[in-house]
């Protein structure tokens, strides 16, 4: 008879644009065994890959260039690929940012087609503190979390092309899309960082840490 695996091993993507010692540390208390990696060729091995990121969506994918093909083909193979805040944002086509900051059209990962746009000028930006969760999609991702409170600082929230990529929504002036996933279900982000929301992200990350052992 077959021993279960009991621990996900779980490559966290080192870009140069994370914090990642608290997702690391989140993780960890989720039951993740954690490798932080600036080489895609670990990634073959690993249960799943989290693509933190806090900054700019530009240089976000400037940064994460080496990582673009290696994080395609291990999402289209169907391997548990997590992005948070940033990292969310960069799973989607492009960005509003790029602009903004006169840049031209940043693209994304586009595994999750869609667009990022900035909050509007009657918000104060960024939007920083704790909001509502409401899910909208059946995800494993969410179990557990409907109506629960999430830490985010951000001024730009993804507008995926299919509504039904919205996972959760979180109303900030406006009701954005806080959570998204892929229809296969295996490439999702948070908007806000688990990592930083109490129970509710440990519950997150300990669902994500499910996820990966049961594919």
């Amino acid at each position: 008879m077959s021993v279960r695996q009991t621990t996900a091993d779980v490559v966290v993507v080192d870009y140069g644009l994370g914090n990642l010692r608290s997702v690391t540390r989140g993780l960890e208390r989720a039951g993740a065994d954690v490798t932080l990696s600036e080489d895609p060729a670990e990634f073959d091995a690993a249960d799943g890959i989290v693509l933190p990121g806090v900054g700019a969506f530009s240089e976000g994918m400037d940064n994460a260039g080496p990582f673009r093909e290696a994080l395609v083909e291990q999402a289209e193979a169907g391997k548990p690929l997590f992005g948070i805040c940033l990292g969310m944002q960069m799973l989607l086509t492009t960005s509003e940012e790029a602009d903004h900051e006169g840049q031209g059209d940043a693209e994304g990962l586009d595994l999750i087609p869609g667009k990022n746009v900035r909050f509007s000028r009657d918000q104060t930006v960024p939007h920083m503190g704790w909001n509502e969760l409401d899910v909208t999609r059946d995800h494993p991702l969410v179990e557990g979390v409907d109506g629960e409170h999430a830490y985010f600082v951000h001024s730009y929230y993804a507008v995926p092309d299919d509504e039904g990529a919205t996972v959760a929504t979180t109303d900030y002036g406006t009701d954005f899309a806080s959570i998204v996933a892929n229809d296969a279900g295996n490439v999702f982000g948070t908007q806000f960082h688990p990592e930083k929301s109490g129970e509710t992200g440990l519950r997150i990350l300990r669902n994500y840490v499910d996820y990966c052992l049961d594919h």
